[in-house]
């Protein structure tokens, strides 16, 4: 894991980084079109790299490989069942690590790197959604600090809605 170097995505690297999240989706969610990019994708720019509560991260190998990447969005109010307007709350979204370097807390590694960006930007508060046909997605961020805040049908698909309060934003 010393190997590993973990990087904020910057503009120039945009378009590497969406082919890969796209592919890594497609693998991870076969059962979805394709077709289908979700926004966050279409604009990554704009959500994950210009945005001043956005990021998106990337981890490679001493090979320069991606092994892994995760990104913050600012949270859109889509779920009126969620209440986050009076703090500033971001989605954790597209944590995505390459199945030989699973198990070796690249994950935490990832996720806590962001955290640190998260609280660099004073950020109050994480949301993520997670779903139980991911195995092990549910218990591992409760490892993180989140907790279940509601479950709901989001189409076909259980859908476990979960939050984090960051408490010492720098």
């Amino acid at each position: 894991m010393e190997d590993i170097q973990i990087s904020k995505v910057e503009e120039d690297q945009a378009e590497c980084i969406k082919q890969y999240v796209k592919a890594f989706r497609i693998g991870l969610f076969p059962m979805l079109d394709p077709d289908k990019v979700p926004l966050d994708i279409v604009e990554f720019t704009s959500t994950y790299i210009t945005s001043d509560s956005g990021a998106f991260l990337c981890a490679r190998d001493k090979e320069d490989t991606i092994v892994g990447v995760i990104g913050m969005m600012p949270y859109d109010y889509r779920f009126d069942y969620l209440d986050y307007k009076d703090q500033r709350t971001v989605e954790v979204a597209r944590l995505f690590v390459e199945p030989a370097y699973r198990r070796l807390g690249l994950a935490t590694k990832l996720f806590n790197a962001l955290l640190e960006v998260a609280k660099q930007k004073r950020i109050e508060m994480l949301y993520l959604h997670t779903h139980p046909f991911l195995t092990g997605a549910f218990e591992y961020w409760q490892k993180q600090g989140f907790e279940l805040a509601t479950t709901t049908m989001y189409g076909e698909f259980e859908t476990l809605h979960m939050e984090a309060r960051i408490t010492n934003p720098r």
